[in-house]
């Protein structure tokens, strides 16, 4: 199938599942994350807010508060073609907008906001992913702009990135763009595809 075929199969694969799933998924999901010593290391993290059956990495982004992190939110601006996502750390009291997609976001504030490169840890949704690490997003490009960076660099490369995403988004194989952007590791609720050695997890409970 092409990207976009497999892109409207894998979103319907996600929305199939019921509240009751999606919990239970976002919990397990969450407790192989903090078993990682990339985790626990990491002092500037950047998740996301679930959107369109994604898997809900909310209750991480509250252990990460809790442990003393500081943690950034996707926030999109600009109008098309020139829309650009920013990343922005959270404060107590943060106010909320929607953004065009209708997903919150935090109201935007340049001075909060940093270059991909700053944060430790990129925790970031997929569509669907392969065995090989290949992954498929929303077909936006705001993850591939955000972190093109990398293509242009072969050592000193940061954040470590993860990609997130409920089991039944695994396929065989993905068709691959030249854009798009390698993962150093991928977990879902059931396993972890960890590419990279030092993501491999500890007996950290």
């Amino acid at each position: 199938m092409t990207r976009g075929q497999w892109r409207r199969e894998l979103r319907q694969r996600r929305r199939r599942l019921s509240k009751a799933q999606q919990a239970l998924a976002s919990r397990k999901l969450c407790r192989r994350i903090a078993q990682l010593p990339i985790f626990w290391r990491s002092q500037h993290i950047g998740l996301y807010l679930a959107n369109d059956g994604e898997i809900d990495p909310s209750p991480l982004l509250r252990l990460a508060q809790r442990r003393g992190k500081h943690c950034y939110l996707p926030v999109v601006s600009g109008s098309w073609p020139r829309q650009q996502m920013r990343l922005q750390r959270l404060q107590p009291g943060q106010r909320w907008i929607k953004n065009r997609f209708g997903i919150s976001e935090p109201v935007p504030d340049a001075r909060r906001q940093v270059k991909a490169w700053q944060l430790d840890l990129l925790l970031l949704p997929l569509v669907g992913f392969d065995r090989r690490g290949n992954r498929l997003g929303m077909g936006g490009g705001f993850y591939d702009r955000c972190l093109a960076y990398r293509q242009r660099r072969s050592t000193w490369i940061r954040p470590q990135l993860i990609g997130l995403a409920h089991q039944c988004q695994q396929v065989e194989a993905l068709p691959v763009a030249s854009w798009d952007i390698p993962l150093n590791g991928i977990i879902t609720d059931t396993s972890s595809l960890l590419l990279h050695s030092g993501l491999s997890a500890d007996s950290r409970r």
